[in-house]
């Protein structure tokens, strides 16, 4: 499939299938992938603009960061050590420091500045090589590990650092979701070249079950992913009333997602052996 990157470049790039069936990875990668990112509007690091866009935002993101801190709580008692990896401009990060001993890792440098602005406790680290082995409860990647083109070597640094049974979770857009069917190639969750790979449920689930360190516990859901990205997708296709065309599909995605388990975007909670 051949994809446009509406965001920035306008430029077209392929997602083809790798070796792990219902995986696929954007081709070609661009030598100069830090480029892609160099914009303001990219919401993952920009700071507050005090919009309507960005108000909205910010109402439905405290909704999904509590969503997310339940998750941990869950799992992992208070005072627990989490690394949220990829921690952008730092709210999750900020959400849950006075709940775990909490740790954040960021190679974006605009970013990273937003992040030391917001905490007051957590740590920041320069690299996750400065974390002891089998020293953390849980590690996070909302959203980040689609960026992350040397999967492989980060799944055994993530093995080691965390403690024997520790957690690993990681939340990916679901290109096989309703949303992604409907909006093909204008579905914004698919932000090439940014995003290197693209994971369906099936996929994660095989990339998973191949590595003998790793066992799949759990899959959830992130519910209010299927608004933001529908929203973003119909004002890709320039559509008129695209707050209201997004509110449509972005139920109809969770509602049938409520019987295929398709969500637009989805939380796999791995467990290392």
């Amino acid at each position: 499939m051949k994809i446009k990157d509406h965001f920035l470049s306008q430029e077209i790039f392929e997602i083809k299938e790798t070796e792990t069936k219902g995986v696929f990875k954007t081709s070609p990668i661009p030598s100069n992938i830090s480029k892609y990112y160099e914009s303001e509007d990219y919401i993952s690091h920009h700071q507050d603009s005090g919009s309507l866009k960005e108000k909205l935002y910010k109402f439905l993101q405290s909704f999904n960061l509590q969503y997310k801190k339940t998750i941990l709580l869950d799992r992992i008692k208070k005072g627990s050590r989490v690394l949220d990896y990829g921690c952008g401009a730092g709210q999750f990060v900020k959400f849950i420091e006075n709940d775990f001993e909490t740790f954040g890792f960021e190679p974006n440098s605009d970013a990273l500045k937003a992040v030391h602005n917001k905490i007051t406790k957590a740590t920041i680290l320069d690299s996750i090589n400065s974390i002891e082995d089998q020293s953390l409860d849980a590690i996070t990647l909302w959203h980040v590990f689609e960026h992350v083109e040397n999967q492989d070597e980060m799944l055994e640094i993530f093995n080691k650092k965390l403690k024997e049974k520790g957690l690993l979770i990681i939340a990916v857009p679901n290109p096989t979701s309703y949303d992604a069917k409907h909006y093909k190639e204008f579905w914004a969750a698919y932000d090439v070249p940014r995003h290197i790979y693209h994971f369906s449920k099936n996929g994660m689930e095989n990339l998973i079950s191949k590595k003998l360190n790793w066992k799949l516990r759990k899959i959830k859901p992130l519910v209010l992913d299927s608004y933001y990205i529908s929203m973003l997708s119909e004002k890709y296709k320039k559509s008129p009333l695209f707050w209201l065309k997004a509110v449509i599909h972005g139920t109809i995605s969770n509602i049938k997602a409520l019987f295929s388990n398709e969500f637009s975007s989805l939380i796999y909670i791995i467990e290392k052996r």
